[in-house]
């Protein structure tokens, strides 16, 4: 008998195992801090198989991986046919509660803040810039997680004084090197990594990778033969949902509308195009 979650998250349940913890990744799909009723099959393996693979690639960033392998789970979540490919069993951490932004280009809540304020990350930018500007180098945008609400956009300072100037250094470098490396790994597919978050966890007082990483949900990937300054280009992500629910008049509070057929189809079709990329990038490194 496998007993309840210890947490149920918007998409993932968690199962707390004392100094480990089992990550299921669901079909459920959110956007706005808000879950929707209608899955999108297959998402939780989607996002398992590519998250999986990018912690793999980079063996020398601690994370907190420890198996996929279903068989290898301590009982009674042993060979459970319903986790297979959607669940990794992971080093538990004490979460440091930042996510760890980087951006390569001009769009979404930075964007809007530029266009209200001038700043991106509370930082005064040149006028003029036009949407989807490639920043002449990445940029480090932290965002404080909250448990309750939105996540904040914060300055580097703030999350400087916070976490430590130390720690606050490490994150930062590894943040940029994950990107600036999966930035050029995906471009010789077609595909621009546009921006993505990362978070981290302490173990024994030394930070380490947890979540996941370049997945669609946490992250934007451009078609880059759509790429063009002054317009969103076509996605491989969640945008897709964004955009569609951006043009209702839904209000971004419960209840969350009903999500078209069509519109779960288009997701997961450009989840698994994504996931062929990224299957064909690291292949070929």
């Amino acid at each position: 008998m496998i007993p309840t979650p210890s947490y149920k998250g918007k998409v993932r349940d968690v199962y707390d195992l004392g100094d480990s913890l089992l990550l299921v990744a669901t079909d459920r799909i959110s956007a706005f801090d808000v879950v929707f009723e209608e899955p999108v099959l297959d998402k939780g393996k989607i996002l398992t198989r590519i998250s999986t693979a990018w912690f793999r690639q980079f063996p020398t960033i601690p994370n907190h991986l420890i198996t996929d392998d279903v068989s290898k789970f301590p009982p009674p979540f042993q060979n459970e046919e319903f986790l297979k490919g959607r669940s990794v069993l992971v080093k538990k951490a004490k979460r440091i509660d930042f996510e760890c932004v980087v951006r390569g280009y001009l769009t979404g809540s930075a964007w809007k803040e530029y266009k209200t304020e001038g700043t991106i990350a509370h930082v005064p930018y040149p006028k003029g810039l036009e949407e989807s500007y490639q920043f002449e180098t990445p940029i480090f945008t932290p965002a404080r997680k909250n448990d309750s609400g939105h996540d904040e956009n914060v300055s580097e300072s703030v999350m400087e004084r916070e976490v430590g100037k130390e720690l606050f250094s490490q994150l930062k470098e590894i943040s940029l090197f994950l990107y600036n490396r999966a930035h050029n790994l995906m471009a010789k597919q077609g595909i621009l990594l546009c921006d993505t978050k990362f978070e981290f966890g302490l173990v024994d007082g030394k930070p380490i990778l947890i979540d996941e990483i370049l997945t669609p949900d946490s992250s934007r990937y451009w078609d880059a033969s759509t790429y063009a300054l002054g317009k969103t280009p076509a996605s491989f992500d969640k945008q897709i949902l964004r955009n569609w629910l951006e043009s209702t008049d839904w209000d971004k509070n419960p209840p969350a509308p009903a999500l078209p057929e069509s519109l779960i189809l288009e997701l997961r079709k450009k989840y698994l195009e994504l996931e062929d990329k990224i299957t064909l990038c690291l292949s070929q490194k």
